[in-house]
């Protein structure tokens, strides 16, 4: 990795600076047995890592506001031995050298250290809640300065979890970061142009298998550089489309069938979130090429709507004034527009959401709705530029006694990650194809 400890650094002012005073302690994520000996592939801490690009397990990032601000990181030490068997470690010398931490210690400082620092100290930040076993430590501490009081030492008497001031800081997107997404992004698209290519292949055949177009996104995600899938790919062929968190990915393609994908990968923590809908043997038939166009219809509505001073959820009420338009026309559903919306009769066949922010997580930080404002109803946060999140309608149509027949088992989703910029948006994912003409093209060149 490239470290832009420019860019690391500026965080942790920036969040000490909204702190004013007191201390924050964020841990990265522990490791996590498989099973017997075996351990997941490690993920670090979302929080952690936004603060100091440091990878290694067992770290803690510990911000000192006020008069003497500070930053100290918390690692294992240099190992030479264990390096034999795990790999390479920076230590606490390199790692204060390599991040920009004002200082670094051992791991197993952690408990002394914090004690003294975190004595008299009016606020403490932290992020409790989410392990218990951390959440013991923190408490520890705490009952430890409180045990002193008659010696004069104090513990802090505010708790506030760090993660609020955090998530707004993540919410907008730096340069940095931003070219992270777009990299990611393009290698996501990649995978899903080559999956079309590879359905629509000489060598398909009726009953390939869903595992087989997962292992072709693994492939592309790898051999592009990126460090994993950004989470569990969903690569559902006919009825299974329609359900909508799939991912045994165990089925056999049939032919005539609609194949969606949704993956996306992680490159450097940051994640791509595409969502394609293909039909297996290379051709839309009438009934399937008119509901994935009223689909893309939707999105590009919602799209239109993502722009600065546009609210959260216009893009939402855009993509669903059209789908419900849509099934109207189709005649999935019975009466006028106004009536569908608040029966709410459409959710039969669209049953979530248009989008999500999008970064170092896939469902990312950050609130959608303003806090302060005193409509509790309709409260939505405006969008503003360097936000970035997902525009993704989809239709799901399962046999039911209301649908004919001709519907049974389309499930479409369409889902782009897109940046809002100073004077509208840009669609990071723009490279995977998406057209109904493009589509087959891309799958009729065998």
């Amino acid at each position: 990795m490239n470290i832009n400890v420019t860019e690391f650094k500026a965080r942790r002012q920036k969040l000490i600076a909204s702190m004013s005073e007191g201390i924050a302690i964020i841990p990265t994520a522990p490791e996590a047995i498989r099973n017997r000996d075996s351990h997941y592939p490690y993920r670090f801490d979302s929080y952690f890592y936004y603060l100091t690009g440091f990878k290694e397990p067992e770290s803690v990032v510990l911000l000192v506001a006020g008069d003497n601000p500070k930053s100290i990181l918390f690692c294992r030490d240099k190992d030479i031995e264990r390096e034999i068997w795990d790999g390479f470690r920076f230590g606490a010398d390199a790692a204060r050298e390599t991040f920009g931490f004002d200082e670094a210690y051992s791991i197993n400082e952690l408990d002394t250290i914090v004690l003294k620092l975190l004595a008299n100290q009016p606020k403490l930040y932290c992020s409790l809640g989410e392990n218990t076993s951390w959440d013991a430590r923190v408490m520890g501490w705490m009952n430890t300065l409180r045990a002193q009081a008659r010696s004069g030492v104090s513990a802090p008497d505010n708790i506030s979890d760090v993660r609020k001031l955090m998530d707004e800081m993540r919410l907008f997107k730096s340069p940095f970061e931003i070219d992270l997404m777009r990299q990611s992004a393009n290698i996501a698209a990649s995978a899903h142009n080559r999956a079309m290519q590879y359905v629509g292949s000489n060598f398909t055949r009726p009953n390939m298998m869903e595992y087989e177009i997962e292992a072709e996104f693994l492939h592309e995600f790898y051999r592009k550089g990126a460090q994993a899938p950004a989470y569990t790919s969903i690569v559902a062929s006919g009825a299974n489309a329609c359900t909508l968190h799939y991912n045994a990915n165990n089925a056999k393609l049939n032919n005539g069938d609609l194949l969606l994908i949704d993956a996306g990968c992680e490159l450097e923590g940051y994640a791509s979130d595409i969502t394609r809908t293909f039909p297996v043997n290379g051709k839309f038939t009438p009934v399937q090429k008119d509901v994935y166009e009223l689909v893309l219809a939707a999105q590009a509505a919602a799209i239109s709507q993502v722009k600065p001073q546009s609210h959260w959820n216009a893009p939402h009420e855009a993509a669903l004034d059209v789908l419900v338009q849509g099934f109207i026309d189709m005649k999935l559903c019975k009466g006028s527009k106004d009536a569908v919306l608040e029966s709410g009769d459409y959710r039969q066949f669209y049953m979530h959401r248009t989008g999500h922010w999008l970064g170092l997580d896939v469902h990312d930080a950050g609130e959608y709705k303003e806090s302060k404002s005193k409509d509790k109803l309709d409260n939505w946060r405006m969008l503003e530029p360097n936000m970035t999140l997902t525009v993704e309608p989809g239709c799901y149509i399962r046999p039911a006694d209301n649908v004919p027949e001709a519907f049974w088992n389309i499930g479409i989703r369409i889902e782009d990650d897109v940046l809002v910029t100073h004077n509208g948006c840009e669609v990071l994912t723009k490279n995977a194809v998406k057209t109904v003409a493009d589509i087959e093209a891309i799958m009729a060149n065998r």
